[in-house]
């Protein structure tokens, strides 16, 4: 009787075992060809610098910019867009998670910009976590590489928080290495953040409705910012002259 009732218990576990072990994949999604609302997420903010380098400041500044601009493109090709935030503030990532896994029919991208201690490293990289965001992942890193200079550091699957509990396709995109003296310098330029910007809205727009179909916007404004804060300059709070 005791082993009988031992054999039974250790099957319970196995069974429940499994169905835990199940779970995330049934709870994911792909909605990688169906999706009408795009989550931007500008990595790090408020007390959360990222990366901090002299050739490239602050990333959490970079990011925004970037996701600002990504955001109007993708409105502008009539996609719904919600942003994880839209200032300097932060953001506990599971509040990131909260909002992404709000958004029914959504994708999820997230913008970051890379660091090393060797300086001569660049390039970009692009990781996802669900097989359905591979696609998505590689459609963008492919557009990326277009950009004049461009050094492929490839396409990755990583267990990253905001990727790994994501209900939806989701994606995190390393805009270059703020390390790099050339990179770091490019990430302070607008118009460079522009064009990350405009290659990602293509490969999301061509994700969900196909090759050819993304128009650049007519008029990339690019807004003057004060000496002393804005987008990829170091806040004055920041600085340590």
């Amino acid at each position: 009787m005791p082993r009988l009732i031992y054999r039974a218990l250790a099957l319970s576990f196995l069974v429940s075992l499994a169905a835990c072990t199940t779970v995330p994949t049934t709870a994911m999604k792909d909605t990688s060809k169906t999706f009408n609302t795009v989550v931007v997420d500008a990595g790090h903010g408020g007390k959360d610098n990222g990366a901090y380098r002299r050739y490239g400041g602050a990333e959490k500044i970079a990011t925004l910019d970037v996701a600002k601009r990504l955001d109007r493109k993708l409105r502008e090709s009539q996609l719904k867009t919600v942003l994880t935030r839209s200032s300097d503030v932060f953001i506990p990532l599971d509040e990131r998670v909260a909002v992404e896994n709000s958004q029914k029919n959504s994708i999820f991208v997230s913008i970051h910009f890379n660091d090393s201690r060797r300086r001569g490293i660049h390039g970009f990289e692009t990781y996802y976590h669900s097989p359905h965001a591979n696609e998505l992942a590689n459609r963008i890193q492919a557009k990326l590489m277009t950009i004049p200079h461009s050094a492929n550091r490839g396409v990755h699957r990583a267990n990253f928080r905001v990727l790994r509990l994501a209900t939806y396709p989701a994606v995190l995109v390393e805009c270059g290495f703020l390390s790099n003296r050339r990179e770091g310098g490019e990430a302070r330029d607008a118009e460079y953040r522009e064009l990350l910007a405009d290659r990602i809205a293509e490969a999301i727009v061509e994700q969900r409705y196909g090759s050819g179909v993304y128009h650049a916007s007519a008029e990339a404004t690019v807004q003057p910012q004060p000496p002393s804060e804005g987008p990829g300059l170091v806040p004055a709070t920041l600085r340590h002259d």
